[in-house]
C-alpha cells in the first residue's frame, strides 16, 4: 500500500491470473458490482478511503476504483483477516467488467462488498488491533498433511474454493524462491478520482487472492493459496429439461456447435453477422464446468478454471457425443480426457461431474443454452428456433444426438446442416457463382472435405468425406508428447505430473502452436510442473517452427488423403476444383496453406472467416427458410448404410454420396421353419466388415406368420431425409401385414458384432452379400487398413 496525494491509501494488487475469467472462476465469491473483499494480514479501519488498482499477470487492469473500507474481518488474530471495500467511483472499463462478467454471478448484483463463505461476521466499526503474530490457520483443528513419499505425485484437489473453508494441502517445495502469486504494491499509475481525505495511516502489506496455478509452489511463497480437500465432491445440480416444447415462432438463428468454440449467427437487415458472447468475443468456448459453489458455468468462465480444476471441466464433448461407451473408440480415448468419461443410463458415453452423470446431449444442451441466451441478449427477442451445424462425416446416431441436444436447450431445431455446406453458403451467398469448390474444414476436433457445385442459389454437394478424430486437439497432443520426451531427456526422469500439471502443459502447447504461426521459435516454460524425489522440476523447452512442422506434417497429410479420396469418389482431379475454401481454426496453420497450394496448384481463397463462416452460413439458411426465393441445398449421404450379415459381414443398402433425401428397400427372408421373430442389425460405414463400421441400432420384428424357412419375406425400407437422419420401417410381404417393430440403440455394439460373427451365413444371405464393396479408403488410415478394428484405431490415433 502507498498513500496517495489526496490522503487515500493506494492499493495495487497484481493477480496471478492471465484473464478475468480465471480470476472469477477462483475468486468470484469475493467480488460484486458494489465492492470486493481482499485478504490482508493487516487491515484498515472502516471508513478508510482506498484507491484500488487490480491487475492481471499480463499487466492489464481489470478494476480501477476509488473505494472505502466498509468492514473488516479477523480482528486481534481471530478468524480470517481482510477488508471489504465498497466502490465509490469507477473507470469505464471497470464498470463494464462489473456489469457484464461480475453481474452474472449469483451474488453479483449486490451493491455492497460480499462476505465470502468461511470468513465469519464482519466488523463495521471497530478498528483492528495490530498483532505481531502471523494469522492463525484457516481451520485451526486441521493438521498440516505430511509431504508425499519420494517419486509420488499427489492427486490434485477436485475443486478450488474462493475463500477458505479447508486448509491448504501442503506439498514439497523448492528452496526459497519468489512466489509467482506474491502481491505487488506500488503507487497508482493514474490520478484516482477524488475521495474524502483521511488522516495519514501507515502502509501495510495486503496480499492478493492467489490461484493454485501449479500443483507445487516454491517455499517462501506467503500468498494465501487455498484449496479444497481432495475428498470433497461438489453436489452437481440435476439437469433441468425444458418444461414445454419450444415454440416455432420468432427469429431463427444459426449455431455452429464446435469442438473447441461455438458461434451464433443472425441475419439483420439482410446482412449476416455473428453474435458476441457476454465477454465481447465472437465465439463461446464449448466448455462446461462445475464450479466450487456447485453451479454449472459455461464458456469463458468455464475455460478459466480448466487449469485449476480440470477434473470438473468438460471440453471436446463433440468427439464423443452419440457414441456407445463400450465402443472401441470411446474405450481407447476416454483416459485422454482430464474429466471422467462414464457410461450413461442407455449405455452411451457420458461424463461425471461432481456426484452426477450427465449425458453428452445434456452437456451440449447447456452449451447451446448459453449460445441461445447470448443471441437473445443481442437480438432483444426470445429465441426458440435454430439451424445447428454438424460435421459432414457424422453418422446417424451423432446427428440424432445433436438434434436432441437442441431440444433439451429449448430450441426447435429447424434443420441439422453439414458444416462444409454452411461454409459454402457463407462463401457464395448472393454472388451468383457457377463454380465447383472444395470446402476444407479442419476444426478443433474433426475434419471434413466436401466438393460442392454452386449454381446461383443452388448448392449441390456431390462428394464428401472426413475424419471425426482429426483436428486441432491432435496437433496439440503431438506437441505435448514432444515436450514430455524433451523433459525426460533433460532430467533423465519420466514425467509424473497430475491432471492439473498436464492441463498446464496442454495450455502452453496450444499457445505455442498459435504463436508459431507468426514466429520462428517459441520458449515453452511451465514452472514447478512436477515433483520427483522431493525435488521440483520445471518444463522448459524451445519449440521451433521447423520442429512443429516435423511433428504435425503427417496430420496435415492425412487431411490431403481424405481430399484425394473425396475427389476420386466422383472421378475428379484437382484441376476440376476452381476454389478451395478453408474453414476451422486449425486451417490457419501455415503448413496447411502451403500443402493445400501444392496439392491443388492454387492458393486457397481468403473470402471467408475460418471461425465464423459456418455460423454465418447457418444463419443465411435460417433466414432463407420459408422464403419464396431462398437457397436450395442438395446434400449427400456421408457414409453407406446397411445391415449386418452372419459371419460378421456388412451389406450396403444405401450407398455413400447418394443424393438426399433418398429411400431404398432391402428384402430378407426367414432362415428357420416356423420362425416368428427376426432381428436386423443396422450399421453405417464403408468397410465390408461390421466390426469396422458404426453400429446404429437393432430392429426386432415380431408377429411373423409361422411358415417354412424362406417363405416369409420382409421388406425393410430405409429412408434418409435431407439432414442425413435415418428412418427404418418394415412390412411382411406374404400377408401384407404391418409388422410390429422396434428400433433400439441400447444393444451393445460389440455384442451384436459378436453374434453376427458367430452365426453361419444362410445361402440366400451369403449370395446377397456378394455385392458388398471393399473397405473405404478414408475410413482406415494407412498403413493398417486391413488390420481389423485394432489396426484401425492405431491408424486413427497414431499414438499411445
Amino acid at each position: 500500500m502507498t498513500e496517495s496525494n489526496q490522503g487515500a491509501i493506494g492499493l495495487v494488487v497484481k493477480l496471478p491470473f492471465a484473464t478475468p475469467e480465471e480470476f472469477l472462476a477462483k475468486y468470484g465469491a469475493n467480488v460484486s458490482r458494489g465492492g470486493i473483499y481482499l485478504r490482508s494480514k493487516t487491515v484498515k479501519p472502516p471508513g478508510t478511503p482506498v484507491t484500488l488498482d487490480l491487475k492481471l499477470s499480463t499487466g492489464a487492469r481489470i478494476i480501477y476504483a476509488s473505494a472505502v473500507v466498509e468492514f473488516i474481518t479477523g480482528q486481534q488474530g481471530q478468524g480470517i483477516s481482510g477488508m471489504g471495500l465498497r466502490f465509490l467511483t469507477l473507470d469505464p472499463e471497470t464498470k463494464r467488467f462489473l456489469e457484464t462478467s461480475v453481474a452474472s454471478l449469483p451474488h453479483g448484483q449486490a451493491m455492497a462488498p460480499p462476505v465470502p463463505p468461511g470468513v465469519g461476521a464482519p466488523d463495521y466499526t471497530t478498528p483492528p488491533t495490530p498483532t505481531p503474530q502471523a494469522p492463525p490457520p484457516l481451520v485451526a483443528a486441521a493438521p498440516e498433511p505430511p509431504p508425499p513419499a519420494p517419486a509420488a505425485q499427489p492427486e490434485p484437489p477436485e475443486t478450488p474454493v474462493p475463500v477458505a473453508p479447508a486448509p491448504e494441502q501442503a506439498a514439497p517445495s523448492a528452496p526459497a524462491a519468489p512466489s509467482p502469486a506474491q502481491p505487488t504494491t506500488a503507487a497508482p499509475q493514474a490520478t484516482p478520482p477524488p475521495v474524502p481525505p483521511e488522516p495519514p495511516t501507515p502502509a501495510v502489506p495486503a496480499p492478493a487472492p492467489a490461484a493454485e496455478a501449479a500443483p507445487h509452489r516454491p517455499s517462501g511463497s506467503h500468498a494465501p493459496v487455498i484449496s479444497a480437500n481432495a475428498s470433497t465432491v461438489p453436489h452437481a445440480p440435476a439437469f433441468e429439461p425444458p418444461k414445454e416444447e419450444p415454440k416455432r415462432e420468432g427469429p431463427i438463428i444459426g449455431i455452429d456447435l464446435g469442438t473447441t468454440n461455438s458461434c451464433a449467427g443472425y441475419v439483420r437487415s439482410g446482412k449476416p453477422e455473428v453474435l458476441r458472447s457476454r465477454e465481447g468475443h465472437n465465439t463461446v468456448p464449448s466448455i462446461l464446468a462445475l464450479n466450487v459453489r456447485g453451479k454449472m458455468i459455461v464458456g469463458h468462465p468455464a475455460k478459466g478454471q480448466m487449469l485449476t480444476n480440470p477434473r470438473q471441466t468438460v471440453y471436446g464433448a463433440k468427439r464423443l457425443v452419440g457414441r456407445a461407451y463400450d465402443s472401441p473408440i470411446v474405450q481407447h480415448i476416454k483416459d485422454r480426457f482430464h474429466y471422467e468419461v462414464a457410461p450413461g443410463e442407455n449405455g452411451e458415453a457420458a461424463v461425471k461431474l461432481g456426484d452426477r452423470v450427465f449425458s453428452l446431449q445434456q452437456i451440449s444442451a447447456l452449451i447451446l443454452r448459453e449460445v441461445k441466451e447470448v443471441a437473445q441478449n443481442q437480438i432483444g427477442q426470445p429465441i426458440s428456433r435454430a439451424v445447428i451445424t454438424v460435421p459432414a462425416y457424422y453418422n446417424d446416431n451423432q446427428r440424432t444426438a445433436v438434434r436432441e441436444a437442441g431440444q433439451l436447450a429449448g430450441l426447435y431445431v429447424e434443420r441439422i446442416l453439414n458444416e462444409p455446406t454452411a461454409a459454402a453458403l457463407a462463401y457464395g451467398y448472393g454472388r451468383k457463382l457457377n463454380q465447383r469448390i472444395l470446402v476444407y474444414d479442419l476444426g478443433g476436433g474433426t475434419f471434413d472435405a466436401s466438393v460442392l457445385e454452386l449454381h446461383d442459389t443452388v448448392y449441390e454437394v456431390i462428394s464428401t468425406g472426413g475424419d471425426t478424430f482429426l483436428g486441432g486437439i491432435d496437433f496439440d497432443n503431438a506437441i505435448v508428447e514432444y515436450l514430455l520426451e524433451e523433459f525426460q531427456k533433460q532430467t533423465g526422469k519420466a514425467f509424473q505430473g497430475d491432471r492439473v500439471a498436464m492441463q498446464r502443459i496442454h495450455d502452453a502447447a496450444e499457445r505455442a502452436k498459435c504463436a508459431l504461426s507468426e514466429r520462428s521459435d517459441m520458449r515453452i516454460h511451465v514452472a514447478f510442473v512436477t515433483m520427483i524425489d522431493n525435488t521440483p522440476y520445471d518444463l522448459d523447452v524451445t519449440l521451433t517452427r521447423k520442429k512443429l512442422i516435423e511433428l504435425t506434417e503427417k496430420l496435415v497429410d492425412r487431411t490431403l488423403e481424405v481430399c484425394d479420396e473425396v475427389l476420386k469418389a466422383k472421378n475428379l482431379a484437382t484441376a476440376d476444383i476452381q476454389e478451395v475454401v478453408l474453414v476451422g481454426g486449425q486451417s490457419r496453420f501455415p503448413l496447411v496453406h502451403e500443402k493445400i497450394t501444392q496439392f491443388f496448384g492454387k492458393p486457397p481463397t481468403k473470402n471467408v472467416h475460418p471461425d465464423e463462416a459456418v455460423a454465418l452460413g447457418a444463419a443465411l439458411l435460417a433466414h432463407s427458410l420459408g422464403q419464396k426465393e431462398g437457397v436450395t441445398l442438395i446434400d449427400v449421404l456421408p457414409m453407406a448404410i446397411g445391415v449386418g450379415l452372419p459371419g460378421g459381414r456388412f451389406k450396403h443398402v444405401m450407398e455413400r454420396n447418394a443424393p438426399l433425401p433418398a429411400s431404398k428397400t432391402y428384402t430378407l427372408s426367414t432362415s428357420r421353419d416356423q420362425q416368428t421373430e427376426l432381428e436386423v442389425s443396422i450399421f453405417q460405414g464403408e468397410s465390408d466388415r461390421t466390426a469396422e463400421n458404426e453400429f446404429l441400432g437393432t430392429m426386432k420384428l415380431t408377429g411373423l406368420p409361422k411358415r417354412p424357412r424362406g417363405e416369409v419375406r420382409v421388406t425393410i425400407t430405409f429412408e434418409v431425409n435431407s439432414e442425413s437422419l435415418l428412418k427404418v420401417t418394415a412390412k411382411e410381404n406374404v400377408t401384407g401385414k404391418e409388422i410390429s417393430s422396434t428400433f433400439s440403440t441400447r444393444d451393445t455394439p460389440e455384442a451384436v458384432k459378436a453374434r453376427l460373427a458367430q452365426e453361419q451365413p444362410p445361402e440366400s444371405q451369403a449370395a446377397a452379400s456378394s455385392a458388398a464393396k471393399g473397405p473405404h479408403p478414408s475410413a482406415m488410415p494407412p498403413p493398417e487398413k486391413k488390420a481389423g478394428v485394432v489396426g484401425w484405431l492405431k491408424g486413427l490415433f497414431g499414438r499411445r
